[in-house]
């Protein structure tokens, strides 16, 4: 969001944090404080994406604050990494709830007008498709849920080119230093192996701004659109690191390895 307010973007924040909560830093009204500094105009809404009524509201009021919608970038996301035994029902049906249906949701209440948009955009922030059953073995319920995010991708970028608004996925090739990382799979360890939340945002604006009727369909992986910009990987460790210089960085869940890069060489 700050990278698109940099470019003047009007942003509207749907989102359940109105108050701040003890572990994740930050409410939608200090995000929207921080996409004004930047540039953009901002209008928080506070929102349960698991509710199709509040989720309608909070678009009708997006268009008559801003005038329309040219794009919808599907973050929210739940996560809990535990196998079949050990997930609860109580999280299985919150990570289905917001990553696939809220996805769902969200882009089907959007599409009206998105087709009035002359570069309309839906980004998901889910990964590639694979039936590995390596991504499965650990936490089923967990995949099963992010996939449904980028299964919308991959049939509303075909059932929607014909009106030129591109679907596409984005995902890290890395950890990344969110609150997700931090406080549901490796902690300050992990954090400190992690690359810094820059290299997605940039990456977004970068594919949210190409033409809608020629890039969409696709899912792409962060550091390869950094790498079409001219960062080489070294480069890429040096501007995003957490760590500065560090050579031990976390390859992200989902992404398969490819012994090319030189991440997966040094592992």
């Amino acid at each position: 969001a700050i990278e698109a307010a940099k470019q003047g973007a009007n942003i509207a924040i749907l989102a359940k944090t109105a108050t701040p909560h003890p572990k994740l830093p930050g409410t939608i009204y200090t995000a929207a404080k921080e996409i004004e500094e930047a540039g953009g105009k901002a209008l928080p809404l506070v929102c349960d994406i698991r509710s199709e009524k509040n989720v309608k509201d909070c678009i009708e009021k997006t268009v008559a604050t801003f005038g329309g919608i040219d794009i919808l970038v599907n973050n929210a996301s739940a996560i809990n990494i535990a196998n079949t035994e050990r997930v609860t029902m109580k999280k299985y049906d919150l990570m289905h709830a917001v990553n696939g249906r809220g996805t769902f949701l969200c882009s089907k209440l959007c599409i009206p007008y998105l087709k009035k948009s002359q570069n309309p955009h839906i980004l998901n922030l889910s990964p590639p498709l694979s039936l590995d059953p390596r991504w499965f073995k650990y936490n089923t319920a967990y995949t099963m849920a992010k996939y449904n995010m980028s299964m919308c991708c991959l049939g509303m970028s075909a059932e929607l080119e014909k009106y030129g608004i591109a679907v596409n996925c984005l995902w890290p090739r890395t950890a990344i230093a969110t609150a997700a990382v931090n406080y549901e799979l490796g902690g300050e360890e992990m954090m400190n192996m992690s690359l810094n939340t820059h290299i997605m945002s940039e990456a977004a604006v970068e594919i949210l701004t190409a033409d809608s009727r020629v890039v969409t369909g696709q899912f792409f992986i962060d550091d390869d659109i950094m790498n079409r910009k001219g960062l080489s990987w070294p480069l890429v460790i040096a501007k995003y690191a957490i760590t500065p210089g560090s050579k031990q960085i976390m390859p992200d869940y989902f992404i398969p390895e490819d012994k090319k890069h030189p991440l997966y060489s040094k592992l």
